[in-house]
C-alpha cells in the first residue's frame, strides 16, 4: 500500500521538490556516479542523494525501500517531463530566460550579504532600542563625494567647533552662531529625544556611545561632519496608541481666530472632563478629518515620530482612558485620550522587522563592505598598480561634468606608457586594469562602464572622479563575479536555481499537456467519463428543504412562509412612486426609479411586483386604478412579462396621488432575507438532494416524503422530503470537477508512459541501494 505521503501527482512534486536537477553527463575529469540515464541522458546519483535526504530527512519511514523506491518512481517522473521540456526549446525562449533570471536575483540576495555582520547589527540595533537619547548638534555640511581639499577644510571647521564647545562655550550657542543645519538658528541644535533607527547610523552609534554631558568626536555622515552633545539618556518608554481632538489653530491666523479656537477647546476639554461621550464629542467637533470619524484614534507610535509637545504630553498619560489638557502644535490644539501602552518587545518578536530594517538603513553599508573585503579575498581580487595610476592619470574635465565618451578616453592609450613603469610599458584598452579568479578586467571595460554610469561631479578634481568611478567599478566587479559564481560555491544555491528552472518549464509543459487540455478537451473528457461511469455513482438520496432556525417560533414563521411559495423583498428597490398632480403621469423621480425596478426583474426572474394604486382623498379610485395600471404598462413596455406583475387599490385614501410597489421572490434566498431581518443567522434554508451521509440533520429523519421536526446542536430544524432518490449514476454535468480531475490525472499518466518509451529509463540499483539503510 502507498503511503499518503507518497500519493501525490508528479505535478505536486515538481512544487514540493526542493532541488530538482537537470540531467547532466559526468565530465572526464570530475566522474561521477550515475543514479539513471533516460535516453541518453545521465543523471548523476548525488544530485538524486541530494533531493532525497532534503524532502525525506525528518519522514518517519526515510531510507527503508519503500520509501526511496516511491521517491524515485516520482523523480523519474518529474525528471522526463523536464527532458521532454528541453527537447521542445521552452529553456531558450526570451520569456523563460527572463522570468528565471527574476528568480535567480531573488535567491542570490541571502548569498551576498555578510550574514555575521548582519546578526550583529540586528543585535545592536535592539539593544540601542532599549534607550532613547536626548542630543544636540552642530552640522558643517560636506557632499558624500566631495573632492578630497573641500573635505579636508569641512573637518578642520567641526573641529574648531568642537573645541569651542568643549572650552566653555555654551553648545546651544555655538550650534546657533555656526551649524549648518537651517533649524539650530531656532533650537539651538536640539533634536530631543530618539532612538535606534531614527537617526543616519555613524549619528546613531555616536550618540549612544557618547557619555551623557560629554561632545562627541566629529562624525561623519552623508549630510557632512556633526559634533554632537548627549544632553540626556533614558530607558524606552516603547509605543503608545492615542486619539485626539483637535481644533484648527495655525501659526500666522489672526489673533481672533486664534482665541476662538483656545476658547472653543477649553470648553471642550471641560465638557469631556464632566464625562461627556468621547466618540460623540470627538465625531462632532474634531477638525482632523482622518481621525474624528474613528473616535480620533492614530496610529501607535514611539518616542522620535510626534510633534515634540505632542508626543511629550501624550507619554505622561498614565492610565487607558486619561485625558491631557488642551496642548498646542503648530497643526492646532490637541485633547488627548491614552488608550494603552505598549512596552518594548522581545528579540524574537522584533528580530525578523529588524533585519528589514537593518538591510534598508544607512548601517548596511558596514555589511556591504564586510562582504566585499571577504570575497576580494575569496575571489583573489589582483589589481594592476602601474595600470591603474595610468587611467586615473589620462582622467579629464569630461569625467566631472558627465560628458565622458569610452572611444575618445581610450584613443590616449593607443601609445601612452604606464606612468612610473622602468620598462616604459604601454597601456592599451585589452590591457588588464585587475583580475578577479581567473577573469581579467580591461582599460576597455572600465570605460565602457564610466560612460554608462557616469554623473556630473561638480567641484571635484578629474583624478579624484577618476578614482571614485574606479572604486565603485571595482565593488561591482566582485558583486556580479560572486554572483556569477555562486552555483559553484553554494551547492544549496545551485539546487534552488535548478528547483526553480525546472518548475517553470514543467509548468509551462503540464498546462499545454494536462491542465488546460482536461478543461477544454470535452470530448476527451465525455468519452473519459463515459468510460468510467461506474466511478461517478449516486448514494441514495432524499430531495427537500432542510429549514434551521435558531427558536421553535421562528421555525414555524419560516415553515408558514415557506408553504406561501413567494417571499416579500424589503430592502433594495422602492416602495412607492408618486405621480405629477392627480394625473397618470409619473414624476420624474418615479421614472428613474422604475428604470432600477426593470434592471431588477430582468436580472431576476423569480421577482414578481404587485402594483397598489393609492387614492386621494377627495378623488375617484379610477384615477387610482388608472396610476396602477400606467405602472404596469411601463413595466409591460420593457418586456417585463405580464404574468409577472399585479395591479390593485388601496381603499384608504392618502394625500398625495402615489402607486405602492411590492416584490416578491420564490427564490428561497429571499425567504431568509426576509425571516433574517433582524438576526443574519436567524435562519438558513437549504433545497437539495442530500446524498447519505452529507448532512446529519437529514440522515437523523426518517427518508420517507412528509416534514419531520427535529432539535440539533442548540437549533430548531425542519426537514420536507420531497421524493427518496435511488442510487444511480451522476450526470457528466454533476461530476465534472471530480471528472475533471480524473481525467487530468489520465492524461498525466498517459503522457508519463509515453515519455517512458520515448527515454528509456535505466536506473543503476547499486546506487540506489546506498539510500537503503533500514
Amino acid at each position: 500500500m502507498r503511503s499518503n505521503r507518497i500519493l501525490f501527482s508528479s505535478a505536486a512534486f515538481a512544487a514540493t521538490i526542493l532541488a530538482a536537477c537537470q540531467a547532466s553527463k559526468p565530465t572526464a575529469s570530475t566522474p561521477q556516479p550515475v543514479l539513471m540515464s533516460l535516453g541518453t541522458a545521465q543523471v548523476p546519483a548525488s544530485e538524486f542523494a541530494y533531493v532525497y535526504r532534503k524532502n525525506n530527512s525528518a519522514a518517519p519511514d526515510a531510507n527503508t525501500r519503500q520509501n526511496v523506491q516511491e521517491y524515485l518512481d516520482l523523480y523519474t517522473n518529474f525528471k522526463l517531463k523536464v527532458l521532454e521540456a528541453e527537447a521542445k526549446g521552452l529553456d531558450t525562449t526570451r520569456a523563460f530566460k527572463a522570468e528565471l533570471e527574476g528568480y535567480k536575483q531573488q535567491l542570490a540576495q541571502p548569498y551576498l550579504t555578510e550574514k555575521s555582520v548582519t546578526d550583529q547589527l540586528v543585535r545592536e540595533a535592539y539593544d540601542h532600542l532599549q534607550k532613547e537619547v536626548n542630543a544636540s548638534h552642530i552640522l558643517v555640511r560636506i557632499a558624500p563625494e566631495a573632492d578630497p581639499k573641500d573635505t579636508l577644510a569641512a573637518y578642520q571647521k567641526i573641529v574648531a567647533l568642537r573645541q569651542r564647545a568643549t572650552s566653555g562655550e555654551d553648545f546651544e550657542k555655538v550650534a546657533r552662531e555656526a551649524s549648518e543645519d537651517p533649524s539650530a538658528r531656532e533650537n539651538g541644535g536640539r533634536l530631543g529625544y530618539f532612538t535606534a533607527l531614527q537617526m543616519v547610523y555613524p549619528f546613531e552609534a555616536a550618540a549612544y556611545k557618547t557619555p551623557v554631558g560629554q561632545v562627541s568626536q566629529p562624525i561623519r555622515t552623508r549630510f557632512g561632519y556633526h559634533v554632537l552633545k548627549v544632553n540626556d539618556m533614558r530607558q524606552a518608554q516603547g509605543e503608545i496608541k492615542v486619539a485626539h481632538l483637535m481644533i484648527r489653530a495655525t501659526p500666522g491666523m489672526p489673533k481672533a481666530d486664534s482665541v476662538t479656537a483656545k476658547k472653543k477647546v477649553d470648553e471642550l476639554y471641560a465638557r469631556l472632563k464632566k464625562g461627556e461621550n468621547w466618540e460623540k464629542t470627538v465625531a462632532q467637533f474634531s477638525e482632523d478629518a482622518g481621525s474624528a470619524p474613528n473616535g480620533g484614534e492614530l496610529p501607535p507610535f514611539g518616542t522620535g515620530r510626534m510633534i515634540p509637545s505632542f508626543e511629550e504630553v501624550a507619554f505622561k498619560l498614565q492610565k487607558p482612558g486619561d485625558l491631557s489638557a488642551p496642548v498646542q502644535t503648530p497643526y492646532g490644539w490637541h485633547i488627548i485620550k491614552l488608550i494603552e501602552k505598549q512596552p518594548l518587545a522581545s528579540f524574537e518578536q522584533m528580530e525578523p522587522s529588524l533585519k528589514g530594517k537593518v538591510a534598508k538603513d544607512s548601517r548596511s553599508e558596514l555589511n556591504r563592505a564586510a562582504f566585499l573585503k571577504r570575497i576580494k579575498v575569496e575571489n583573489k581580487f589582483t589589481e594592476v598598480p602601474l595600470v591603474r595610476d595610468a587611467v586615473l592619470a589620462q582622467a579629464d574635465s569630461a569625467m566631472v561634468n558627465g560628458r565622458f565618451k569610452a572611444d575618445a578616453y581610450l584613443a590616449k592609450f593607443s601609445a601612452a606608457p604606464a606612468k612610473g613603469s622602468k620598462k616604459n610599458t604601454a597601456v592599451a584598452a585589452t590591457t588588464p586594469l585587475f583580475t578577479i579568479g581567473t577573469k581579467a578586467y580591461t582599460v576597455q571595460d572600465f570605460a565602457t562602464y564610466v560612460e554608462q554610469h557616469q554623473q556630473p561631479r561638480p567641484n571635484t578634481t578629474p583624478a579624484y572622479a577618476a578614482q571614485l568611478q574606479y572604486d565603485q567599478f571595482a565593488d561591482q566587479s566582485l558583486l556580479e563575479y560572486e554572483r556569477t559564481n555562486l552555483e559553484n560555491k553554494h551547492e544549496d544555491y545551485r539546487m534552488l536555481v535548478r528547483e526553480y528552472r525546472d518548475g517553470i518549464l514543467l509548468f509551462q509543459l503540464m498546462d499545454e499537456k494536462v491542465w488546460s487540455k482536461a478543461i477544454e478537451d470535452t470530448v476527451g473528457l465525455q468519452k473519459f467519463f463515459a468510460a468510467n461511469q461506474a466511478k461517478y455513482q449516486w448514494e441514495p438520496r432524499v430531495q427537500g428543504t432542510l429549514i434551521s432556525a435558531a427558536s421553535p417560533e421562528l421555525l414555524k414563521q419560516a415553515q408558514q412562509q415557506f408553504a406561501k411559495g413567494r417571499y416579500v423583498i424589503k430592502q433594495g428597490l422602492p416602495t412607492s412612486l408618486t405621480f405629477q398632480g392627480g394625473r397618470a403621469v409619473l414624476s420624474k423621480p418615479a421614472v428613474v426609479q422604475l428604470e432600477s425596478v426593470v434592471q431588477r426583474m430582468a436580472l431576476d426572474s423569480s421577482v414578481s411586483v404587485r402594483v397598489i394604486g393609492q387614492v386621494k382623498t377627495g378623488e375617484k379610485s379610477a384615477l387610482a386604478q388608472q396610476r396602477a395600471q400606467r405602472v404596469a404598462e411601463v413595466l409591460k413596455s420593457k418586456r417585463i412579462p405580464a404574468n409577472r406583475i399585479s395591479v390593485t387599490t388601496a381603499a384608504k385614501p392618502v394625500s398625495a396621488p402615489t402607486a405602492q410597489l411590492e416584490f416578491t421572490t420564490t427564490t428561497l434566498s429571499g425567504l431568509e432575507e426576509m425571516m433574517n431581518a433582524q438576526n443574519p443567522l436567524a435562519v438558513q434554508v437549504q433545497q437539495r438532494a442530500f446524498p447519505k451521509g452529507e448532512n446529519k440533520v437529514v440522515d437523523g429523519v426518517p427518508q420517507q416524503p412528509g416534514t419531520h421536526t427535529v432539535q440539533q446542536d442548540g437549533r430548531y430544524h425542519a426537514v420536507i422530503v420531497e421524493k427518496v432518490l435511488p442510487a444511480g449514476p451522476k450526470t457528466l454535468a454533476e461530476a465534472r470537477g471530480q471528472a475533471t480531475s480524473d481525467y487530468q490525472n489520465y492524461l498525466e499518466q498517459e503522457w508519463i508512459k509515453e515519455l517512458r518509451q520515448k527515454y528509456p529509463v535505466k536506473v543503476n540499483e547499486a546506487e540506489v541501494n546506498k539510500l537503503v539503510t533500514k
